[in-house]
């Protein structure tokens, strides 16, 4: 039963074979949209606002976090 294969020696492919055009379109995408969050400052107060709820943080801590991400 096929005793002569070595099946560590055998070699497979990835089954998505990456298209040169569709890698440039993404490389000219990340290019022009890619950096965007580096360049704006996000408001760390609505960031805050967004992931936690309300009432879990007093108004004292949100200012101390939000100056804490700015530096």
């Amino acid at each position: 039963m096929n005793a002569d294969i070595n099946l560590m020696n055998t070699r497979t492919f990835h089954p998505v074979r990456v298209n040169g055009d569709a890698l440039h379109a993404l490389a000219r995408w990340l290019k022009v949209n890619g950096s965007r969050q580096i360049r704006q400052t996000p408001d760390w107060r609505s960031v805050m606002s967004e992931r936690y709820p309300v009432g879990l943080f007093t108004e004292d801590e949100v200012r101390a976090l939000c100056e804490l991400m700015r530096n």
